[in-house]
């Protein structure tokens, strides 16, 4: 079933090479792009005003971090080997040989807009639609089955979870003991100057 499914979405990309290519941009993108973007919402927060975008981004990355520990522990029981590993297909997009299941790029991506989610409904919206397109990607560009990128979305929610309902009085203690080192930084940034503007 996993390979059929796998066959039917493949098959798009490999008879309209320019999905491939689309999904195989976005995926050289994916994580750096999800990465700044989190690291962004740290920036929104004004310096001793209110910590939602801190919390938001410091759980992101947490969620992330917990659900790429929890794929290495996966990657270690079960060793799949990639689709193009197993079968006799064309690969031109992606070359992995790590295993198949789960999706690194999907599992960290959903951890983070899940998190964000629970922070902020547009905000976590936009992410989730990123992640999606990420997670969708993975599969047009051949290098997962569908059940590796189900099971990240699984452990993905998990992750969040974890970060943002059971953690999140050790995620705001880290919250405060890092703002020391940003806020001095950022407070520049967000000074405003009311002289300026009276002398116009």
């Amino acid at each position: 079933m996993d390979w059929r499914m796998y066959h039917a979405i493949y098959d798009v990309s490999l008879d309209h090479h320019s999905v491939g290519s689309f999904f195989n941009a976005v995926e050289k993108a994916s994580i750096p792009v999800m990465v700044v973007g989190t690291v962004f919402l740290w920036l929104l927060a004004r310096p001793g005003g209110e910590r939602k975008w801190k919390l938001a981004a410091a759980s992101g990355l947490g969620a992330a971090a917990l659900a790429l520990a929890v794929n290495l522990a996966l990657h270690s029981i079960w060793d799949r080997p990639r689709p193009y590993e197993s079968h006799d297909i064309r690969h031109p997009w992606s070359s992995a040989t790590d295993a198949s299941f789960p999706s690194d790029h999907a599992s960290a991506s959903l951890a983070i807009a899940f998190a964000i989610l629970a922070f902020d409904a547009v905000v976590g919206a936009v992410f989730l639609a990123v992640a999606l397109l990420i997670a969708i990607g993975r599969l047009f560009i051949g290098a997962h089955y569908p059940g590796d990128v189900l099971t990240s979305v699984a452990v993905a929610l998990a992750a969040s979870f974890v970060v943002v309902r059971i953690a999140r009085p050790l995620v705001a203690k880290l919250v405060r003991a890092f703002e020391h080192l940003t806020d001095p930084v950022l407070r520049s940034l967000w000074r405003f100057r009311p002289e300026a503007g009276s002398r116009r």
